[in-house]
């Protein structure tokens, strides 16, 4: 027994080593804190520092990935690997967290790596007063029948408080009355019921019911309570009939109300008690179906509801039966009509109708045509049935209204032009005048016929073409082409060529035109030799009723094809043939010109520039040819072995495409010179004069030209140095200005020196002192801006004197009869009208100054 003792404390021992190993393993892997906190916290709370409490390196969290392990769910809270605080990360309700539990914890696992370490956190939510007791109903209906002793026990639907403990319901209070009272049953675990308890005798003909009110309350500080009306009612036998609370009933009920909408609520009352009071309601069955289709009645409220369409268009107005009955055994019955009037809404969209229609007008209609009839019907009534009807668009149509009501005419409100626009797509728009404006909207297209406002275009004007002579006969040579904006027949152009008998209509005689398409055609060669240019006119005239038409001008120019070949001018002999014979002295030098054959092309350009070379000649190295010019001279001297005779064929061809040519043929004759020397000289002087003369015009056209500008240079010159020297035309003009040029006088005042100008004035001229009415401030030293800032605004005077016949007045600051006049150069004289001062510019000099004759 003893040895059974010392086993059992032996295994005890090793048992206790076993826990407490088991607890140092555990405690070096893992350790559990808890907090608490309030529910309702916010976010970002601190709950704690798991790091200070549970002794970690807070430096060494964030590199061992300090962590809460969490599920998929947004975590409740979070802890700062930098800092090892736990916060809140959302919002906390208690009673969502752990529903109805006395006690909420939540329970976290938190993870440190390299080494693991698994720390268990317990967070208990503090439950908090945040929610009111509330019953299941805020009403509450008790029938009692008046037979019922004292002493009756009614129990009642308990309060809930989605709080625990001390903040659930504590107690229940009832107001005061004296039928009723109050008792409360703890039943532990399902909390507190309340019980109503008669205790004194009901008696419905004194007071048929009694309405009290119970009051839940819990324990929290401030406390908070929720309540239910209590309504009991005394029941009594049948013996009264219901009776509706009103004599008549009438509503207004918009049309189209929504199926389920209460038109009306009726109301009928019974003395009596329970069944026998309680009253229900239907139609009276002389109610057709079509109301029953419409309307339906709440057989427990009384209420009638809206069970089918309204619509005012179908009926404005209905009256409907109902009656009121009891639940007695025997019910007892009454009836009331209703009478529902029905509103009209605006729901129906104005009908737009198009009565009479010209699908087209013609673009010459004038403003105010009928183009169509448009007739609106909209069946609402009153202001929902007045229609507004317009045009959308910018166009040239309006609408009118017309004297029946809702009838419009569609017009043109102003010029209509098919070439610019030839169909108007209109949108008639009808707006009725209701509340929300309904609107519906009739498109029409309107076709712009056309009449022939439009003359026929040609494309050019004037035409320019250019021809090639030699043209055949009868083909075409060019071709007009105008184009009108009308269309169809009005459109249609055919061409003429005007023949008006002109100068030119021998050539048009010669012309033809497709009257279709324009195209020309010439009937007969044109030939550039004798006609260059010519012009005539083209009319083009549409097919409309009236016709219209323009016309074109069309210049033709010819064109030069190398259709002549080149015509020896000379050498010509005797028989019309180009041949001739020259005779050169044997003693000539090399260059000297033997002749110069001459030659004319009627065409122009390349085809006119001629050619010359050499086809034949005797000796190659005797003679030379120009080829531009045609002149023909030796290329050396002549030898004694060289022959007296020598014949020389000179090709003569133009630059056309197909070059054309001619030949001449020179014969040169070497003779003495003395029998050569008259004839020589005579030719020679012939064709110096020949070649001179193109030389001679060309001067005298050149000199004429020189001296006509040497002409315009002298004239120039001329009216330059004519001008006068004077100032007059820039300063002041006198008409009868003779131009003489005054002279200055200086003159002192004081320790100043003045200056004055006159015409004529000399030492000799008479002085005679004038009044000072026509004074002037004149600054003493400079101007500046009009004042002097040393002058000390003494005014001058003026001194008046005579040259001949006229007199001059001159002014000057602090001027007298005293003061020294000192003769001075004209240097600076100044032309001084004589008579009258014409306006313009003072000069300097006298600047500011008054003049007078």
């Amino acid at each position: 027994m003893e040895q059974r003792g010392r086993e059992a404390r032996r295994e005890r021992q090793r048992w206790v080593a076993c826990m407490f190993a088991l607890v140092l393993v555990w405690s070096g892997a893992s350790a559990q804190i808890k907090y608490s906190i309030p529910e309702e916290s916010k976010e970002g709370t601190v709950v704690g520092n798991i790091a200070k409490d549970l002794g970690l390196d807070k430096n060494t969290l964030k590199e061992r990935g300090y962590r809460i392990v969490t599920g998929s769910a947004e975590p409740l809270f979070q802890v700062n690997q930098n800092d090892g605080i736990l916060y809140v990360n959302q919002k906390i309700d208690r009673e969502q967290v752990c529903e109805e539990s006395n006690t909420c914890v939540i329970n976290l696992k938190t993870v440190l790596e390299n080494p693991l370490e698994i720390h268990y956190v317990a967070v208990e939510v503090m439950d908090v007063n945040d929610h009111s007791p509330s019953f299941p109903e805020t009403h509450k209906r008790i029938e009692i029948s008046e037979s019922v002793p004292p002493g009756k026990r009614f129990q009642l639907q308990a309060a809930s408080d989605a709080d625990v403990g001390v903040y659930s319901v504590q107690q229940y209070k009832l107001t005061h009355n004296d039928h009723f009272r109050l008792e409360v049953i703890d039943r532990d675990g399902d909390g507190k019921i309340p019980v109503l308890v008669l205790q004194k005798p009901l008696d419905r003909e004194v007071m048929k019911r009694h309405t009290f009110t119970l009051t839940a309350v819990d324990g929290g500080k401030p406390p908070r309570s929720g309540t239910v009306e209590l309504t009991v009612d005394v029941l009594d036998v049948n013996d009264n009939f219901p009776i509706f609370t009103k004599d008549s009933y009438s509503v207004t009920l918009c049309e189209n109300a929504p199926i389920g909408t209460t038109v009306i609520q009726v109301n009928a009352t019974d003395l009596d008690e329970g069944l026998n009071g309680d009253v229900i309601y239907s139609f009276v069955n002389n109610v057709n179906s079509k109301i029953r289709n419409i309307f339906n009645v709440d057989a427990n409220t009384g209420e009638i509801i809206v069970k089918g369409p309204i619509d005012f268009e179908v009926k404005d107005k209905y009256r409907i039966d109902i009656q009121a009955s009891d639940k007695g055994s025997a019910p007892l019955t009454t009836h009331k009509s209703v009478k529902i009037k029905i509103i009209d809404l605006n729901d129906n969209t104005p009908e737009i109708e198009v009565t009479s229609f010209s699908d087209a007008i013609t673009e010459d209609a004038r403003p105010g045509t009928t183009v169509a009839l448009i007739s609106v019907n909209d069946l609402d009534s009153g202001l929902n049935g007045k229609v507004i009807c317009f045009v959308s668009e910018d166009v040239p149509f309006t609408l009118t209204p017309s004297l029946q009501d809702n009838m419009y005419s569609l017009v043109t409100k102003s010029s209509l032009d098919r070439e610019k626009q030839n169909r108007f797509d209109l949108t008639i728009v009808a707006k009725d005048a209701g509340e929300p404006v309904l609107s519906s909207e009739k498109a029409i297209s309107v076709i712009v016929s056309d009449v022939n406002d439009n003359r026929p275009e040609f494309l050019l004007s004037p035409y320019t073409f250019y021809v090639t002579e030699n043209n055949p006969p009868g083909a075409s040579v060019f071709s007009v082409k105008a184009s009108d904006v009308d269309e169809d027949d009005n459109a249609l152009i055919s061409y003429h060529i005007l023949r008006d008998g002109g100068g030119d209509s021998k050539l048009t005689s010669f012309l033809n035109i497709n009257s279709e398409n324009g195209d020309i055609l010439a009937l007969k060669s044109f030939d550039f030799e004798t006609l260059k240019t010519f012009q005539f006119q083209v009319v083009a005239t549409d097919s409309g009723s009236p016709s219209l038409s323009s016309n074109v001008t069309v210049n033709v120019f010819i064109l030069d094809q190398n259709d002549n070949a080149p015509v020896i001018l000379y050498p010509v002999s005797s028989n019309g043939s180009a041949e001739g014979v020259e005779e050169i002295p044997r003693n000539v030098n090399a260059g000297h010109l033997v002749t110069k054959v001459r030659a004319y092309d009627a065409d122009i350009g390349y085809n006119g520039w001629l050619l010359f070379s050499l086809l034949e000649v005797t000796d190659h190295s005797l003679f030379g040819l120009d080829r531009y010019t045609g002149q023909i001279r030796t290329l050396r001297s002549f030898t004694e072995t060289d022959e007296a005779e020598h014949k020389l064929l000179i090709l003569v061809k133009d630059n056309g495409n197909v070059s054309l040519s001619a030949t001449a043929t020179v014969v040169v004759k070497a003779v003495e010179p003395k029998e050569a020397f008259a004839a020589s000289d005579v030719k020679s002087a012939a064709k110096d004069d020949e070649e001179n003369n193109v030389t001679f015009y060309l001067m005298i056209t050149l000199g004429s030209v020189s001296a006509l500008f040497l002409i315009s240079i002298i004239v120039l010159i001329a009216m330059q140095c004519s001008k006068p020297t004077d100032y007059s035309s820039k300063y002041l003009q006198d008409v009868n200005y003779d131009g003489t040029l005054c002279n200055s006088i200086q003159y002192r005042s004081g320790d100043r020196r003045y200056m004055l100008v006159g015409p004529r004035m000399s030492i000799g001229s008479t002085i005679v002192p004038g009044s000072n009415g026509n004074t002037l401030v004149v600054p003493g030293r400079r101007q500046v801006s009009g004042e002097d800032v040393n002058y000390d605004g003494t005014l001058c005077n003026s001194i008046q004197y005579r040259s001949g016949d006229r007199r001059y007045m001159l002014v000057g600051p602090r001027m007298s009869i005293g003061s020294t006049i000192v003769p001075g150069s004209n240097g600076n004289t100044l032309v001084v009208p004589g008579r009258s001062q014409v306006s313009g510019e003072i000069p300097p000099t006298v600047q500011n100054g008054n003049y007078n004759k």
